[in-house]
């Protein structure tokens, strides 16, 4: 069997279902609407029914899961952590509120919401769901627990995460940090994080996901993050992540756009032992836009799997993405990237790219763009190239007196810093600009930042 042997598999199920009852029927379900525990019950009977993933499925082909499944996690507690152990995750220099979550809760003495305008929310989801889920029900549904085994478990789990909300027409100035650290302390802990991003019609706003780990230890973070973006709106996302490099990641981020609507995202993957990133984006509404765009970095053994899914519903509506990996010594990566244009959606124009870079004899990636187009009136192009440094350029430098080390870290900066710049805030392009040059071998701290 491919992965996990079934009793592993079995046994882990049967550790999340004892903590799923634990926490349906124990001190933490006091007080909480029936509303959400009927909302984690259905999830956990999805999960029930769809198990672990396994390579025999398509999606996962490439992306053994046994590593999780194969232990025995733990629920995260919450945890006094200094603030100087947070600081250097938050992007300095970057006004607005910032939300922090240790080990999966909300932690109000780091947390800095200050004042926002009128119709802005930004604070903990836990807060909303402890007062039922009306207003934000019909939200929590995009991450498609009837098919993704992972969200149904983030859903049978949901008990806190960020929520940040824009009425109509409101335009917030300064962007919103959402923080979520792992303490990882002594034992293997798995956190739930959600967000859920509400943008009302025609407003305008952008935001900073991060996750990271406060210690080189072994934890799993099994997040979902939720954009339902209304008419005329536009939403600016970056994620960042800074795991462990012995932690493990899935995520899901799911968009829906509706008309005019405007979401542009962008991954950086700097951290992880294995990490799965599901983003998936559908444009409802005509005139909708979206761009995806991602960076990772792999080596030491890493997996980095970025599966993304563009639907176009609706015609006349932009679709772009650019992935670039760096790989190195044992590390290897997935792409995944698949764009459907429906039979309405007419004047559809995609564009996507993945280009990954091998800088190891050992390193691979295992790329696959897929186009299903159902329409005629469109312009769509995919594209994908792997390949090493190019020798040319490697050459031009030396010939002007570049070593060829530090020309090499100046090529593979040059080629990273293409994703960086599409960031939208110049305080968090020099923050993991740092942290790229950082998670490069040793001699790419001689490349100018």
């Amino acid at each position: 069997m491919s992965g996990a042997t079934t009793s592993e598999a079995s046994a882990a199920y049967d550790g999340y279902q004892a903590d799923f009852e634990r926490l349906q029927g124990g001190a933490d379900a006091a007080g909480v609407p029936a509303a959400v525990i009927s909302l984690r019950q259905d999830a956990m009977e999805h999960f029930s029914r769809l198990g672990f993933p396994t390579t025999r499925l398509e999606g996962w082909r490439f992306t053994n899961v046994a590593p999780i499944v194969s232990r025995a996690y733990v629920l995260g507690d919450p945890a006094e952590v200094d603030s100087a152990h947070v600081d250097r995750f938050l992007v300095p220099d970057l006004p607005g509120p910032r939300l922090v979550f240790v080990n999966g809760r909300f932690a109000p003495s780091l947390s800095s919401v200050g004042e926002v305008p009128t119709g802005v929310e930004v604070r903990s989801l836990g807060d909303t769901l402890a007062a039922g889920l009306e207003g934000v029900a019909s939200h929590l549904s995009l991450a498609g627990v009837a098919e993704q085994p992972f969200s149904a478990l983030n859903t049978a789990f949901l008990q806190d995460g960020a929520l940040i909300k824009v009425a109509d027409g409101v335009v917030l100035d300064d962007p919103v940090q959402v923080l979520f650290v792992s303490t990882a302390p002594g034992e293997a802990v798995v956190t739930h994080p959600r967000v859920l991003v509400l943008a009302g019609a025609n407003s305008q706003f952008s935001m900073v996901e991060s996750y990271a780990g406060l210690r080189d230890a072994e934890y799993f973070t099994n997040a979902v993050t939720e954009i339902d973006a209304g008419a005329g709106s536009v939403v600016t996302h970056a994620k960042v992540l800074r795991e462990s490099l012995q932690a493990y990641h899935v995520a899901s981020l799911q968009a829906r756009l509706d008309r005019s609507a405007v979401v542009r995202s962008t991954s950086v993957t700097l951290g992880g032992a294995l990490v799965r990133n599901d983003v998936g984006a559908v444009l409802n509404g005509d005139g909708a836009e979206c761009t995806l765009n991602g960076l990772y970095v792999a080596g030491r053994n890493q997996l980095i799997d970025n599966h993304t899914m563009i639907d176009h519903a609706s015609p006349h509506c932009d679709s772009h993405e650019l992935y670039k990996g760096i790989l190195d010594g044992d590390g290897r990566a997935v792409f995944n990237g698949k764009i459907i244009v429906r039979l309405d959606a007419q004047k559809t124009d995609a564009k996507q790219s993945n280009k990954a870079l091998l800088l190891s004899e050992r390193a691979q990636v295992n790329t696959k763009p897929q186009l299903e187009i159902f329409a005629d009136d469109v312009k769509c192009t995919h594209g994908a190239t792997v390949g090493q440094l190019d020798e040319d350029a490697l050459f031009y430098l030396r010939a002007r007196g570049i070593g060829r080390e530090h020309a090499r870290r100046m090529l593979i900066h040059a080629f990273a810093t293409d994703v960086l710049d599409r960031l939208g805030h110049a305080p968090l392009r020099t923050q993991l600009d740092r942290a790229l040059l950082e998670r490069l071998p040793a001699a790419a701290a001689e490349v100018p930042a």
